[in-house]
């Protein structure tokens, strides 16, 4: 099933509709695309049949979760025909749509077979899903493994250039270690799949997701796309301006300018030294100056400070 489809949309509902106003729905498309009111339409055929799976689904609450979580496209991955079928309750339908259990006319109020309503409504050759026989019993294909989510701590460099990195996961047997490709870029909280890396079922294993995350050097505090970080100058630095060696979260140091009369606080940009964003840019880094008093004065340094104080400094 590699086409995409929109289940609520085929019903008409909205995606926090209720049960009951699923299956209102889901009687009243049947009606309407019913092979008796539509005899040789086979647009009409086709939409009873999209109606029909969609009300299997959205009618089980564990099969509408799984629908809701992962979308159409891995939804049906995951699911065959004969998955979406199990269980659903054919009688109750036929009751729904007054059809007194025979789901399609022109025999006259003969009750029909399982196996010959399923042949005709998804156009099995001998009954049942392609081809198998309900009567011979449906060969049902196993359930695979459960997802598994890990959380992958990467650092701005990481981020920034992209890398391949070697992790070592267990998922119920031997560890296992794998390598993994980090797109250039890839913002933190954006999700890697690896397919087959899941835990074990009877049909195969599910897929491994790794949750990004930002690993940063310590002293930088980030925000968003933006970073800061804190350097500390001296007080007569701060008066009279300086040049100093500022961190950057790709590990090396940049030169910046510290203006004269620098305020204990003030920020100073260092523009598109940040995090990737979302459009492929980076943001910026802000550097808080922090200005040194020093605890303890020489005499010296305690006379000329005095003096300062008498010049209104």
């Amino acid at each position: 099933m590699g086409k995409k489809k929109d289940y609520y949309r085929l019903l008409g509902v909205s995606k926090n509709a209720s049960p009951e106003e699923i299956k209102k729905a889901f009687r009243k498309m049947a009606l309407k695309y019913h092979p008796d009111k539509n005899k040789g339409d086979k647009t009409a055929e086709e939409r009873f049949k999209e109606v029909n799976e969609a009300y299997a689904v959205l009618s089980d609450p564990e099969k509408r979760r799984q629908y809701d979580t992962f979308g159409s496209t891995e939804f049906h991955r995951r699911f065959t025909q004969d998955d979406i079928f199990r269980n659903f309750d054919f009688t109750n339908i036929f009751q729904d749509l007054g059809g007194g259990g025979v789901f399609f006319g022109g025999r006259g109020g003969t009750e029909v077979s399982f196996d010959e309503i399923l042949g005709q409504a998804f156009g099995a050759r001998g009954g049942g899903f392609g081809g198998r026989s309900c009567k011979q019993g449906f060969q049902y294909s196993q359930p695979i493994g459960q997802d598994v989510v890990l959380e992958l701590a990467l650092s701005p460099n990481e981020i920034l250039k992209g890398s391949h990195k070697l992790i070592s996961i267990q998922t119920g047997g031997s560890p296992e270690r794998i390598s993994v490709h980090i797109p250039k870029g890839i913002s933190p909280g954006k999700k890697i799949r690896v397919i087959g890396k899941g835990g074990q079922g009877p049909g195969g294993r599910g897929d491994l997701y790794l949750l990004i995350s930002l690993k940063l050097d310590s002293g930088f505090r980030p925000n968003g796309s933006d970073v800061e970080v804190d350097k500390v100058v001296k007080f007569t630095d701060a008066c009279l301006g300086t040049e100093a060696e500022v961190p950057t979260v790709e590990g090396g140091t940049v030169r910046l300018k510290i203006p004269a009369g620098a305020r204990c606080g003030q920020k100073l940009r260092l523009r598109g030294k940040g995090l990737p964003t979302a459009s492929g840019g980076r943001g910026d880094e802000y550097v808080r100056i922090m200005i040194e008093v020093p605890a303890k004065l020489t005499s010296k340094q305690e006379k000329l400070i005095s003096e300062l104080k008498k010049q209104g400094l």
